[in-house]
């Protein structure tokens, strides 16, 4: 039995080394697009539909609560950044609605 769990913990560190994660985490399952923006609209505290200017607002609140300078951590500014980000990247562009122009 000790050889078994001997044998288990190197294979799971040999996993660990050439790929860099453990056996265990390739199980989850990643997160998609849409629960990645909920996650987002759920940080920024905006609703579906918000717009530019909402959303850019409520990463400048965020942003000025979880500053380092205020106690806050870099990671949590990374991570409003990409929320902000993504939520940005989810707007419909403005020339997509605007008609074709005859030039």
């Amino acid at each position: 039995m000790l050889k078994f769990a001997i044998i288990l913990v190197v294979v799971c560190l040999m996993f660990r080394w050439a790929l860099g994660q453990w056996p265990w985490q390739m199980l989850s399952a990643k997160p998609t697009r849409g629960q990645a923006v909920f996650n987002a609209r759920k940080l920024l505290r905006v609703e579906d539909g918000a717009s530019r200017e909402q959303i850019l607002a409520a990463h400048k609140r965020l942003v000025s609560m979880v500053h380092p300078d205020k106690g806050g951590s870099n990671a949590q500014v990374h991570e409003a950044n990409d929320a902000r980000d993504l939520l940005l990247d989810e707007l419909p562009s403005r020339g997509a609605d605007l008609p074709p122009s005859d030039e």
